[in-house]
Order: C-alpha cells, then structure tokens, then sequence
C-alpha cells in the first residue's frame, strides 16, 4: 500500500487491476519458492496475487519482506504483467512472458525501489535489499556451475548457501529449480542490466527532456519482448523525444 501511493510519481500510466497477498497453499508449499506471483485473470475476475510461502518464518525473516513484495508486487511483477494484460495489444502480445524482460524488470525494480527513498527509515530492510542482491549474484554462480561447468546439487546447493547465507532448505529449492531450468536464473540479471543500460543511454540522448515515467511506459505499454526487440523500443522513444 505505501508503495502504491509513490507510484505516480514514477509511472504514468498504473494498472487497474489491484494486487492481493496470499499464503502458498500448504499442500504445495515444501516444493515452493518463498514467493511468487500470479497475473489477474484477463476477464478481471480475479486480482493479481502475490504468494508468500510461510512454511518456516525463519527462511523469510521480516528484513526481506518489503525488496520481496517490491519485486513480486509493486513496482515488479504486477506492475509489469497487468499493464501488458491490459494495454490494446493483440492477445498473444498480452499474455506472453519473456524472462529476461519480465524477471528483469522485477530485479530492476528493487533497485528503483530503493531509488525512490523507501529504505530511508528502514535500516533492516535495506540489509534485506543487499541480502536480495547477493541472492541474485549467487543464482549467476550456480545456474553456470550446474549447466556449463557440471557441478553436482549437492555442490550447487553449498555454494548458494556460502554466497547468500540462505538457509539449505531455501537454497535446496532454487537448485533443484534451476537444475530443470538452464539459463533462467541468469536471465534476471542479464534482463536488469539492460533495463539500466537502456535508461542511463535514454537520459544521455534525451537531457533535460528525459522523464521517468515515459521511459517506464515507453518499456512497459509495448508489452514483454526479447531484449533486442526492447532496445529497438527504447532508441526509439528516446529519438521521437529529442
């Protein structure tokens, strides 16, 4: 709720759909992540919701919460995935994911998160936006180990915990994710950066005409796309404003 209030000053255009907060099912939640996200219905029947898996606390301590909600939520996930749902595009354009663009957006968005001040009066849950940080630096590790050096899960799973001091039973399942998985945990940072990238050359083209929230439509409203296909986009907003 207290990030949906800073959105307006970031985004232009917001999504109508609201995001709720839910429990992973208990049933499913051992083979879970410790959270992830649903997109609304496209008859608008049904929020978008965040999971939160609560099958032991201590595997997701209080200080990871809000870089957590940021990434699934708002501005992540929801903020992604409803907008595309909800722009005038035909409908394979409105229900398609790419990871590098989507999973890199949400990375990009707890740094802008963090960006727009909400760590200012919150010393723990920056920790947590740096501990989220190293978590993603870990994945960079063992996705390449298990898939290009043949590591062992075993050995995968010591290094993840080495990294990021994620408990074993956290890091034993994003192993056992990414081993069925290749390249997909390396997508998040690889999708960050180009967002980044593709922002800092916006504002060099753009000067004093470079406006946040153009930019974030700009990448958005167009729907998910390979990332050559979003700097396309991208150049060419920055061109039609200068």
């Amino acid at each position: 709720d207290a990030m949906s209030k800073r959105l307006p000053e970031y985004f232009g255009t917001l999504p109508k759909a609201p995001v709720e907060v839910r429990r992973v099912p208990k049933f499913i939640e051992a083979g879970a992540p410790g959270g992830y996200y649903n997109q609304p219905t496209l008859d608008g029947s049904r929020p978008g919701i965040f999971w939160i898996n609560l099958r032991d606390s201590a595997e997701n301590p209080t200080w990871t919460l809000p870089t957590l909600a940021y990434h699934e939520a708002v501005p992540g996930h929801h903020m992604q995935l409803a907008l595309q749902q909800e722009a005038d595009l035909p409908m394979i354009r409105r229900a398609t994911f790419f990871s590098a663009y989507g999973e890199g957006w949400a990375l990009y968005s707890e740094e802008l998160a963090k960006e727009m001040g909400v760590y200012e009066d919150n010393p723990l849950a920056e920790v947590g936006y740096l501990q989220a940080a190293l978590f993603r630096a870990a994945r960079l590790v063992v996705d390449t180990g298990l898939h290009a050096k043949r590591w062992s899960r075993e050995k995968a799973i010591e290094t993840m915990t080495s990294i990021d001091g994620s408990p074993t039973s956290a890091a034993t399942t994003e192993i056992e994710r990414y081993c069925v998985w290749p390249g997909q945990a390396c997508s998040y940072m690889v999708g960050k950066l180009t967002w980044l990238r593709l922002r800092e050359e916006a504002k060099a083209k753009m000067g004093p005409a470079f406006d946040i929230r153009a930019f974030h439509d700009a990448g958005l409203l167009s729907g998910a796309m390979p990332l050559t296909v979003l700097e396309s986009v991208i150049g060419d907003y920055a061109a039609s404003r200068t």
